[in-house]
């Protein structure tokens, strides 16, 4: 059975997350009822990333076997015709390796949370950013956010439900921009805890407000405790947005 990859974008506001679930449509339910309209045999489709409720993807990546060749370009399309109107689309299918794995071939993956910071609420951007209104400082977002990069016991912003049998992981890149009122934090790790990045942003909204300082977020770091973590920012402003592979 011939392997392909996939590149995914979705808006993740109408779905229970990536992941099958009994609670509602997933993004992966949506992608596999797309294959079973193109094909008899059931096919299971396996991400890069399990991303939660809410949560977007500008560049998922996936693999499937499917029971015949297709050419990329008419995977991609056939796909899309039958993933209407839920809002995912294949950007790109191509064949991969036999033994290629979109999960655990994955070396880094990169997020980047999007906060509108002003007094207004958000219109257009409703559900897709986190709204601020109290003015942060970005500049005090950024420096605190070097405190967490490299090796860690991440458990402070590790969520209660994490499966991963252990709370050390090797954070790359923490950086924290300004472009008029839209706050962003670019996020990149081989892999992050459930809920990583969120409680990393929240906690970050602290410093950036005046309530903690950067000696607060890394005290809260080396705490390992849950209770520690600020506050877990909402999903509406996460997005994956890559995933590289050897």
């Amino acid at each position: 059975m011939p392997r392909f990859k996939l590149t995914i974008e979705y808006d993740g506001r109408p779905f229970v997350g990536w992941q099958r679930q009994a609670n509602g449509l997933s993004v992966q339910q949506a992608l596999e009822t797309a294959v079973a309209a193109i094909q008899p045999a059931r096919a299971t489709i396996h991400g890069a990333g399990r991303t939660d409720a809410g949560v977007h993807a500008t560049a998922q990546v996936a693999h499937v076997d499917l029971i015949r060749d297709w050419r990329g370009d008419r995977l991609r399309d056939a796909l899309n015709a039958h993933l209407r109107p839920h809002p995912v689309s294949v950007v790109e299918a191509a064949a991969a390796a036999a033994d290629f794995e979109a999960r655990f071939d994955a070396v880094k993956r990169h997020y980047v949370y999007r906060l509108l910071n002003r007094r207004a609420p958000p219109t257009l951007a409703r559900g897709l950013v986190w709204h601020v209104a109290r003015a942060l400082d970005a500049a005090a977002m950024q420096a605190a956010a070097q405190r967490l990069l490299g090796r860690h016991d991440f458990s402070t912003f590790r969520a209660a439900e994490c499966q991963a049998n252990s709370p050390v992981r090797t954070l790359d890149r923490l950086d924290v921009t300004r472009a008029g009122d839209m706050i962003e934090v670019h996020a990149s790790a081989r892999s992050f805890l459930h809920h990583q990045v969120r409680s990393m942003v929240g906690s970050l909204e602290h410093v950036g407000s005046g309530k903690w300082t950067a000696d607060d977020l890394e005290d809260a770091l080396h705490a390992r405790e849950r209770a520690r973590c600020g506050q877990v920012a909402p999903p509406d402003g996460l997005y994956l947005i890559g995933v590289d592979y050897p």
